[in-house]
């Protein structure tokens, strides 16, 4: 076999010009000191804030403190295999987590790791955690409605999109099953929601996943579960990962909703990790940057410009009080942060009242902005009737005579608390909400007993479906109140009230048949 040396010369030749010297360099450094889910490293002088770092066996980590003669590294995952003398290389990379269609209909953890045994998943694009909100120029107002569902929230505290709504309470009072309703009313239509239980039982999360699963919402939906039992780390920044796979649709033009459920854990975890840090702490034990952690993640929701493409992050954050303590550190740091609030009572949520919301301190400070005109004419006055009634009901206990009219806006009052009601996972229609607003609040149901209520609406919102469909059409396709709709609507509402008959009446027919 012969060599031809010109053309071994020619490839050796043509490999020396196209080659490109490539130095790969980590920095390495070594762990001194190690636990509870914090580690402190010497010999990574070059790293940065915010970096991840690499040690052995894959575990990643993410570069918290910059100290003079070492770096506090909080642990992105189990801690108890790290031990002292280990080697940390750093990757010169800031931590980032997959994006992408198919994040859709997953539960992953804040890295993007699956925990829902439906495989690995295949994602080319990642997204920096943490990232700047949109500036005032790349913004626009928020003027387009993001329907919940919930007919007490569209009506009195309406939530547009690209708007951030607080929703605050004390534990057991409803605050996650807003959240839920809110994801499974966006079903159908053209909104991605994410959903980021920080810091909540496994068990819990499990079962809203299913809820969502059983209303058909996994289908648009991502959820990122940080649980009790995950190191503090990950519970820090699973509303930052919740963001950036929202942000990744937002700047593709599209909507999406992230709830976080909620920043009372994520402040209880970072403030773990600030302490452990030996940063100094303030208020509550709390470092002095609580309030920037959270800012800097509720900024990022937005109603982009049009000229970035018009998508929109609207944000739910969701926040535990003690004891109804509205001015402890945290609430009323996110109060101040975000357009406004639901706010849920204990007292309502056992007298029956669900959702149990305070109309006198729940707000959105957008407004009609986020409203349809239909809601908008029939909800004008139902916030001041609602807190009128309310103080005529604390009155009203004194036993005191009350004349006519007094006892018409009570009763009335009575009612248009049990059209408010709602069962959980049982999101309306805005034209069906708005019909039953509109009825109760021009009297349809003061001849009802209150107890009948709810079925009464039930039963007329059924009538109207299926005998007056020409009427909720008109109102689902203008979205709008015209004279005529109006009109064709209490004829509607009329011709319902004449056949409606109350278990008493229907008790009275039958005895009177039964005498004849």
């Amino acid at each position: 076999m012969k060599f031809k040396a010109d053309e071994i010369a020619s490839v050796i030749q043509k490999e020396i010009e196209d080659f490109q010297g490539q130095i790969q360099t980590a920095e390495v450094g070594r762990v001194i000191e190690v636990g509870d889910g914090i580690a402190r490293v010497v010999g990574l002088q070059s790293a940065m804030a915010g970096e991840m770092v690499e040690f052995p066996g894959g575990t990643r980590g993410l570069c918290f403190n910059l100290e003079e003669n070492s770096v506090g590294i909080i642990i992105l995952g189990d801690y108890l295999s790290i031990q002292e003398g280990d080697e940390v290389k750093t990757t010169g990379e800031l931590l980032s987590v997959p994006v992408g269609e198919a994040m859709i209909g997953r539960v992953i953890d804040p890295l993007g790791n699956p925990l829902d045994g439906k495989g690995p998943i295949v994602s080319s694009e990642s997204r920096p955690v943490e990232f700047m909100a949109p500036g005032v120029a790349e913004r626009q107002p928020v003027k387009q409605p993001l329907q919940t569902g919930i007919k007490a929230v569209d009506s009195m505290t309406p939530i547009g999109r690209g708007q951030r709504e607080l929703i605050i309470g004390d534990r057991k009072t409803g605050k996650t099953a807003v959240a839920v309703d809110a994801i499974i009313n966006q079903k159908g239509g053209d909104v991605i929601c994410v959903y980021v239980a920080c810091g909540q039982r496994a068990a819990t999360v499990a079962g809203i996943v299913e809820a969502l699963q059983a209303a058909g919402a996994m289908d648009y939906s991502i959820v990122i579960s940080a649980s009790a039992s995950d190191p503090a780390p990950l519970q820090y920044i699973a509303p930052y990962s919740g963001a950036a796979l929202a942000e990744h649709f937002m700047y593709q033009g599209k909507h999406t909703l992230c709830v976080y459920d909620d920043l009372t854990k994520q402040a209880q975890a970072y403030r773990q990790l600030s302490l452990l840090m030996r940063r100094p702490p303030g208020r509550e034990a709390y470092p002095g940057d609580v309030f920037y952690c959270h800012s800097r993640l509720l900024e990022r929701s937005a109603k982009l410009s049009d000229e970035l493409g018009g998508g929109s992050m609207t944000a739910l954050p969701i926040i535990e009080t003690l004891e109804g303590e509205v001015s402890a550190y945290i609430p009323t740091n996110v109060i101040s942060i975000t357009d406004g609030q639901i706010y849920l009572e204990p007292d309502l949520f056992f007298a029956g009242v669900r959702p149990a919301i305070n109309v006198g301190i729940s707000v959105s400070r957008v407004g009609g902005n986020a409203q349809t005109k239909a809601m908008k004419k029939v909800a004008g006055s139902l916030r001041l009737d609602l807190a009128a009634f309310r103080e005529l009901e604390a009155f009203a206990q004194l036993g005191t005579e009350l004349d006519a009219a007094t006892q018409r806006q009570l009763d009335r009052g009575y009612r248009m608390v049990e059209i408010l009601k709602q069962p959980q996972y049982e999101p309306l229609h805005f034209a069906d909400q708005v019909i039953s607003i509109f009825a109760g609040t021009n009297g349809y149901f003061d001849k009802v007993p209150v107890p009948e209520v709810a079925r009464a609406e039930k039963e007329m919102l059924q009538f109207i479906r299926e005998e007056k469909s020409e009427v909720r059409d008109a109102i689902v396709n203008t979205g709008d109140l015209s004279d005529e709709t109006i009109e064709a609507l209490k004829a509607a509402l009329t011709e319902f009230a004449s056949r409606f008959k109350s278990e008493e009446q229907a008790k009275d027919l039958e005895t009177a048949s039964a005498t004849a």
